[in-house]
């Protein structure tokens, strides 16, 4: 059983539901993301999200643009994305650890070396933003060989018939695209959220993930009650933008001003679940 797979099912035995928070690797420095991923561990990330950063991330909005410019800055690259996983799995083996990125940087690796490279650094699952499900099916064979879950996104205006190709190819999660937008995009509508899970679910046996727009631990609990993740990527860079000289101190307030969103939001989704269970008990 893979990593997601098990985490995914643990939860669901549990009736919690996944928090999902997303660090560009490298940014502000790249002493600060192995330490930030445990961190991020202890105070209730179920999974984590590691961006590589990419000098046109056309799906990004202004914050994680910047946090990808300040990566570049340091010539981050694939092989030091993979080399902070390897290092974050030397002391956690359990946390499923999924990769986003863009196809450019695929390609110019090739698809399985890529994905031979990923798996050996102990990568879970890959978000390709630019690849449509359509043009996949080599990339797709090439994860799939190595033990690697394509994660696909949906958005707001993805057609019926389209969310069934991608409920064809997809596995370990399908990310939901709360918003019309870019990352960090405001004015979150809940019920609308609720009502294309609910149609997504009609075609799609996978968990559910929801990004794009959740900021706080008020929003993350009730996106979390209509679904089986929820994703927390701007509102972090944000928090670690103000930090962006580094020395000792600067990563430990880092940490700080990261894990105490991280709690919140995992104490308002659990305390969510709770309060359900004792409405039905």
């Amino acid at each position: 059983m893979s990593r997601l797979q098990s985490c995914f099912e643990q939860l669901k035995a549990e009736q919690r539901k996944a928090l999902i928070p997303y660090v560009m690797t490298g940014d502000p420095h790249p002493d600060v993301t192995v330490p930030l991923m445990h961190a991020m561990v202890k105070a209730g990330a179920n999974i984590i999200e590691l961006g590589a950063p990419f000098s046109d991330p056309m799906a990004d909005g202004p914050v994680i643009q910047a946090a990808a410019e300040r990566a570049l800055e340091f010539d981050i690259s694939l092989d030091d994305v993979f080399n902070n996983v390897a290092d974050f799995r030397k002391l956690d083996d359990v946390t499923p650890i999924i990769m986003m990125g863009y196809l450019n940087l695929i390609e110019v690796a090739g698809y399985d070396n890529f994905a031979a490279r990923a798996a050996a650094a102990g990568v879970d699952g890959v978000i390709t933003v630019d690849m449509p499900p359509e043009e996949a099916d080599d990339y797709i064979s090439a994860l799939k060989s190595h033990g690697l879950a394509p994660v696909f996104l949906i958005a707001p205006t993805t057609t019926s018939e389209r969310i069934g190709k991608i409920g064809n190819v997809a596995d370990g999660f399908v990310y939901y695209v709360s918003l019309k937008g870019v990352t960090g995009a405001a004015n979150l509508d809940v019920d609308s959220v609720a009502e294309k899970l609910a149609e997504i679910r009609q075609q799609i046996d996978l968990p559910l993930g929801v990004g794009f727009g959740i900021s706080n631990a008020e929003t993350a609990a009730q996106v979390s009650a209509c679904s089986d993740a929820v994703v927390v990527g701007s509102a972090i860079v944000k928090r670690m933008a103000a930090h962006q000289t580094h020395d000792a101190t600067q990563t430990e307030d880092i940490i700080r001003d990261v894990t105490e969103l991280l709690n919140g939001m995992r104490q308002a989704m659990d305390a969510d679940i709770e309060n359900k269970i004792t409405k039905t008990a």
